[in-house]
């Protein structure tokens, strides 16, 4: 069963990871990617995330379906927050669990990895001084080298 969400609350981080707990497996891999205070020395007081929803849950049901199709795993949740996400907060949870470690360990590294490359949600970081603040691209972006408008694209 796979849990496929965007929030706008703050995520439960337990929840989450309880969501795919089960009794025949040996392993649950979880990624919790939070907001850190700092980037290229300048003070972060929040992110701010948007998405095209309908488009970026199917983008994660894709993934999913391509972590199944690669690894034998049992259960996925896959939590993404939308709006503004202070430090120290979580922006996304994935958790994951299958009968050996090997296989939820490397299904949460592809998992966000993929996330990054395909889904899109956006990010913009914003900084100590309000009047500053920048959306943000990763470079595994997939869409980046063919738009002009890339530093606004990814999360």
């Amino acid at each position: 069963m796979d849990l496929v969400k965007l929030v706008t609350d703050k995520i439960n981080v337990e929840e989450t990871v309880d969501s795919v707990g089960c009794e025949s497996c040996g392993a649950t891999s979880v990624f919790v990617g939070t907001t850190r205070d700092n980037f290229e020395n300048k003070k972060v007081v929040r992110l701010e995330y948007e998405a095209y929803e309908p488009m970026a849950i199917n983008e994660m049901n894709k993934i999913c379906k391509a972590v199944r199709d690669k690894w034998q795993v049992r259960h996925i949740a896959f939590v993404h927050r939308l709006g503004l996400v202070p430090v120290k907060e979580a922006s996304i949870v994935v958790a994951i669990s299958s009968p050996h470690r090997k296989e939820s360990l490397e299904a949460v590294q592809f998992t966000i990895d993929a996330l990054k490359t395909s889904v899109p949600i956006w990010k913009k970081e914003v900084y100590d001084n309000e009047n500053e603040s920048k959306w943000k691209s990763n470079p595994e972006c997939a869409w980046k080298e063919n738009n002009k408008h890339a530093s606004e694209s990814c999360s």
